[in-house]
């Protein structure tokens, strides 16, 4: 495979499929769900990567009102929040953090806080000191807000950030913040994302002059 090379001034991660494998979790809750609403669960998971847990729900159960889905998502958030078995770094995201201390970088998740906190300590991994949660924003992937505030939270143009991402609906978000995209992992690459990782062993972060990012991928 031949290496890439993009330059950015800042990135912006995801967590779930990116950092954080939790697809353990996230079958459990949703194929339970899934059963409980009727839907078939291959289907289902066709969908809740990368959203929040009511936009997934709007998506599925499109005549439900509001209000029922948000209900549902905080239930479901408390399930997942309690449960961490089986939850485990993405090969190589230890290091990859550790190489961007110092450097202009976010998480960018569609958990919320405690979800997020809870996630990233099981995974024995250090929560960047900028974070888009799912309380910062009102809109969820595919929508670009989250995007656009670590942009922002950073001071850093949106063109000039490079987002890390393993959902279709995280990828439609970063190319409509006007981002490039790096796929992590199996699920990215069918979205036609700038460039693929196969995990974050392959990626490699340097600080070259005038405050520039150099990522090489591959």
């Amino acid at each position: 495979m031949t290496a890439t090379v993009l330059t950015a001034r800042a990135l912006l991660l995801d967590m779930d499929g990116t950092l954080v494998n939790s697809d353990a979790v996230v079958e459990r809750i949703w194929r339970r769900w899934s059963d409980r609403h009727g839907l078939d669960g291959d289907e289902v998971m066709k969908v809740v990567h990368g959203r929040q847990g009511h936009a997934s729900m709007a998506v599925l159960l499109p005549d439900r009102p509001v209000k029922q889905n948000l209900a549902d998502n905080e239930r479901m958030l408390a399930e997942e929040t309690a449960d961490t078995d089986g939850v485990v770094e993405i090969p190589g995201a230890a290091a990859f953090l550790a190489s961007l201390d110092g450097l202009p970088h976010a998480l960018v998740t569609s958990a919320d806080v405690a979800l997020s906190t809870v996630r990233m300590a099981a995974a024995g991994l250090p929560l960047p000191a900028v974070r888009i949660t799912a309380e910062s924003v009102g809109a969820s992937k595919p929508d670009p807000e989250g995007f656009l505030k670590g942009a922002a939270e950073l001071g850093v143009a949106p063109a000039d950030c490079v987002v890390f991402e393993d959902s279709g609906a995280g990828i439609a978000a970063g190319r409509a913040a006007g981002m490039r995209v790096v796929g992590v992992g199996p699920r990215a690459a069918v979205h036609d994302p700038d460039t693929v990782a196969r995990d974050l062993t392959e990626v490699r972060v340097e600080s070259v002059a005038g405050g520039l990012l150099r990522v090489h991928v591959g």
